[in-house]
């Protein structure tokens, strides 16, 4: 696939740039100036750029310099972006040389800030926005994007963008910042990625009063209308873009669970939120029991927050459980929620669907820090979005109750997390085993340091994408997610586990996302859904499969 859109964009370059300034100005076609001097000849071009010809890698070197001089991350993001509209390939190599430092800028936490502030950002579109003025003509909006073949879809309706809420089409740096990272980590082309946004309106009063805001100023679609929007985007979508593979993002609680349960067995599609932070806190844990010494079976998982990310994990982890032979009720009573009313029992009132099946039978507790000295959980995962929630008397009384409390405050970005690295590791004397949603530095404690591991879905989603596509996987299921779950844990070296990193150095992503791809793939053709014959060679198949942002030659 990557291979022969290399080509035809190689070939299209040289038949349709508009004027010698198109191969300047167009990004998948520029080099800048590491065009050649017979480059420079053939197409035109001596005089327009500098004479000196300079390669890729000093040309990454030069924008290192200029990113590290900035004064802070969402300036560097406004310059990425920017490179990104102007270099593609050099954008790509940028980030997947330098991701440790890039993908804090590109992603969480500096995305968060960058979709508040993206009505203020914004310079070129990239991506579609589909409105709700759009409706019954979608798949006639949808042809206008220039590219026809379309293989993975980032969507959001921009309602609960991390945990900063109500962003309306504020957030399409959700899609654009994870599309990004389907190409850096996971390796899929760009040219076959494309985010969405669907404006349906806002309920973010500040935005409604903004002349500038940039999406429908209405109140949200609600109920019929806003399914009947969905329901002709899914159709649109199966229409112009038959072999894409649709990543829900950020959706709110009300319509997440509901749209995953309905479209998951008729399209190739899954949510981001639940299943790929499911997976990725699963395989924390698995990490997390080879430091503990014990079995998932004997583990208490306590869940600060009740939405999609945590039931999302609940549910991935009481089917890891149950393919270990644990019958599918008692597997449930290993994980229980504290929401904004406290703990998740049966008896407590009226309960959104989605929580029920965690309500178990149990005397109430107000708070999280009630429920874990009645429960005694040995992991407690934080995915409220509520900041600093585990106080030191919350992480105090888990290292009380555990020599190895397993601490993970998961929620993004940084502002919204539950607790920093150097707290969980300061209040539990060292013991501790953390890792978070957005990145924390390294913490030194009484002579020890401990690097703490980052819980990001981006170990996860962009192998799962690169393992479906190589595939041609016609549906997405849950068990994908799990064995994507174990991959990543496998990953995880001894070296990781020594400085206390339950995640593997984000250096080795591309490696690792590979390794999750085969694990995907495996189980679609086990499942009999891959729709591309096996290959003798599945590793070598996938890796065949993976962008390197490479310049073309054109002469």
């Amino acid at each position: 696939m990557t291979s022969d859109i290399v080509k035809s964009s190689a070939a299209t370059a040289r038949r349709g740039a508009s004027g010698k300034l198109g191969w300047l100005q167009n990004p998948v076609w520029n080099k800048g100036t590491a065009f050649t001097a017979a480059e420079r000849e053939t197409l035109g071009l001596r005089g327009l750029l500098p004479p000196r010809v300079f390669t890729q890698e000093e040309q990454v070197e030069r924008i290192m310099q200029t990113l590290r001089r900035m004064p802070n991350d969402l300036e560097r993001y406004a310059q990425l972006i920017a490179l990104q509209d102007r270099n593609e390939a050099l954008f790509y190599r940028v980030i997947l040389d330098h991701l440790d430092e890039m993908m804090p800028i590109i992603y969480t936490p500096t995305v968060g800030k960058a979709c508040q502030e993206y009505g203020n950002l914004f310079r070129r579109p990239r991506g579609l926005y589909l409105s709700a003025a759009d409706r019954g003509e979608v798949a006639r909006v949808m042809r206008n994007w220039p590219h026809r073949d379309v293989r993975v879809i980032v969507v959001t309706d921009g309602e609960r963008i991390l945990g900063l809420g109500d962003l309306g089409t504020y957030g399409m740096g959700i899609p654009v910042g994870k599309l990004s990272l389907y190409t850096a980590c996971g390796g899929i082309h760009p040219r076959v990625c494309l985010p969405i946004t669907l404006d349906v309106g806002t309920e973010n009063t500040t935005l409604l009063s903004d002349p500038f805001y940039t999406g429908l100023r209405q109140r949200r679609l609600r109920g019929p209308a806003y399914d009947e929007f969905i329901e002709e985007f899914i159709r649109a979508t199966r229409k112009v873009f038959p072999r894409a593979l649709i990543q829900f993002e950020d959706f709110g609680n009300l319509n997440a669970f509901r749209l995953l349960k309905q479209y998951q067995t008729r399209v190739r599609t899954f949510n981001d939120d639940i299943q790929g932070t499911g997976a990725v806190t699963l395989a924390g844990i698995y990490s997390a029991l080879r430091l503990t010494g014990r079995p998932l079976a004997e583990q208490t998982v306590l869940f600060q927050g009740a939405g999609e990310a945590g039931i999302g994990i609940g549910d991935l982890i009481v089917a890891a459980l149950m393919a270990e032979g644990v019958p599918q009720a008692e597997a449930r009573r290993h994980c229980w929620f504290v929401d904004s009313q406290g703990l998740v029992v049966q008896g407590r009132g009226e309960l959104a669907a989605h929580k029920v099946p965690y309500a178990h039978a149990h005397a109430s507790c107000p708070d999280l820090l009630s429920a874990i000295e009645a429960l005694r959980p040995t992991v407690l995962v934080g995915v409220s979005g509520m900041p600093k929630s585990f106080t030191q008397g919350v992480v105090e009384a888990m290292a009380r109750h555990n020599p190895r409390p397993v601490i993970l405050a998961l929620s993004n970005p940084t502002s919204k997390a539950e607790c920093t690295a150097e707290e969980a590791y300061g209040w539990s004397q060292g013991r501790a085993i953390f890792a978070s949603g957005s990145p924390f530095p390294p913490v030194t404690l009484e002579g020890r340091r401990f690097v703490p591991g980052q819980g990001n879905n981006a170990y996860i989603f962009p192998g799962v994408g690169l393992g479906v596509l190589s595939c041609g996987a016609r549906r997405v299921t849950d068990s994908m997610f799990s064995h994507a779950a174990k991959a990543l844990a496998q990953e995880v070296q001894e070296s990781d586990l020594q400085q206390g990193r339950i995640y593997p150095a984000l250096q080795r992503m591309r490696e690792v996302s590979a390794a999750i791809a085969v694990a995907v793939a495996e189980e679609a053709y086990r499942l009999n859904l891959a729709e591309v014959p096996r290959p003798a060679d599945l590793r070598g198949h996938v890796a065949g499969q993976m962008y390197q942002p490479q310049y073309p030659s054109y002469v």
